[in-house]
């Protein structure tokens, strides 16, 4: 899940992202106001952490503008504006959910999940992922093969279901680096290959059948091969 962040305090900014990283969360960064309106206008994110107080425009103005747009991104407000007028401000311009500063980073993830699942498609919604022997279960945050579970960081976890959703098809480096961790590839780079050779160790190298393949040159895929 890809999120943006408009936060004009490093220190603040630096904080939240981390701690969404950690999570498994995709993150874009603003320091300023146009910034984070341009990203919201051109890119597609699950959701946006607006505060309001921002150089150039402010949070109230970013979210007027793209929902005039026609920009239905779900947004929750994070700021020092603890007044009950603010807080009704935000929710009637169209903001999901509304926090105060100084906040805990458990309540801010707890809030965003709760956005996120009240957006979600009603219909089809995808709980479990299952290849061969392989199962992801996507509200527990859990993977076994068979009855036996496997301990995956949130980063792994994020790798193992985008591979597991596109079971079949060759993903290139590119596209794992950019949807896992956000971040364009370069050719001296080696955190895709790290990852997925961590992650080979944990899914395939108890198991007769090997679900992780490498394709020479192009990048990786995950299916059941006779």
């Amino acid at each position: 899940m890809k999120l943006l962040l408009v936060e004009d305090q490093h220190t603040a900014a630096n904080y939240v992202a981390k701690g969404l990283r950690e999570e498994g969360f995709v993150v874009d960064v603003a320091t300023a106001g146009p910034d984070g309106l341009h990203l919201l206008l051109t890119e597609d994110y699950g959701l946006a952490i607006l505060d309001i107080m921002l150089p150039g425009i402010d949070g109230w103005a970013i979210l007027e503008t793209m929902r005039r747009a026609g920009r239905t991104t779900p947004v929750l407000f994070l700021t020092a504006r603890d007044a009950v007028e603010d807080r009704v401000r935000g929710l009637e311009l169209g903001a999901d959910d509304y926090l105060v500063k100084p906040f805990a980073f458990s309540e801010l993830l707890a809030r965003i999940r709760v956005v996120l699942r009240r957006n979600a498609p009603s219909v089809a919604v995808e709980t479990q992922l299952q290849v061969a022997d392989l199962a992801l279960d996507l509200l527990k945050h859990e993977a076994r093969r068979g009855d036996i579970r496997i301990e995956l960081t949130p980063k792994e976890f994020s790798l193992l279901q985008l591979l597991m959703r596109r079971s079949g098809e060759v993903l290139s480096r590119t596209v794992l680096a950019e949807q896992v961790w956000g971040m364009h590839f370069e050719s001296d780079t080696n955190v895709v290959d790290v990852a997925v050779r961590r992650l080979r160790t944990k899914v395939d190298a108890n198991f007769d059948c090997k679900l992780i393949h490498a394709q020479r040159g192009t990048g990786y895929v995950l299916e059941s091969r006779p």
